[in-house]
């Protein structure tokens, strides 16, 4: 299988800079009977479960919260986070590689993570790849 490496993964200070141009606030979410701030920019990817959504973070904490991941994808920024399939949505910011294949396309994240990209949102998936790595590279320039 070939694997197509994107520029270099981000450093945490650079992903740092980026949140603050893409203006990435920080979310407010219910657990466990209060809510906790978490900062946007600090998701890896967030993947469904039924009623509720599990939040994967770049330090490889998780937590668990009763909203679908429907409801959360209204509230992320959509310039930084895509759905490839229906059960994930991912940070670019964190995006490492894109695996290529004539039967599956899969992305890799800096944690590790491998996501399958349904056939259907392929096209659009890599036409939203691209255009966000224009755009970082527009801001380095």
């Amino acid at each position: 299988m070939k694997k197509t490496l994107l520029a270099k993964p981000l450093s945490d200070r650079h992903v740092e800079q980026i949140a603050g141009q893409f203006a990435m606030p920080d979310l407010t979410l219910p657990f466990w009977g209060c809510r906790k701030k978490m900062p946007m920019h600090r998701i890896v990817r967030l993947e469904g479960e039924g009623n509720y959504t599990l939040f994967h973070f770049a330090d490889g904490s998780q937590l668990m919260v009763s909203l679908t991941l429907k409801k959360m994808e209204t509230r992320l920024s959509p310039r930084v986070f895509v759905r490839p399939h229906k059960k994930n949505i991912i940070n670019l910011l964190y995006l490492e590689a894109v695996h290529p294949d004539r039967q599956q396309l899969s992305v890799s994240l800096v944690n590790g993570d491998r996501i399958e990209v349904s056939r259907r949102k392929a096209s659009r998936f890599i036409k939203q790849v691209k255009g966000f790595q224009q755009e970082i590279m527009t801001m380095e320039a």
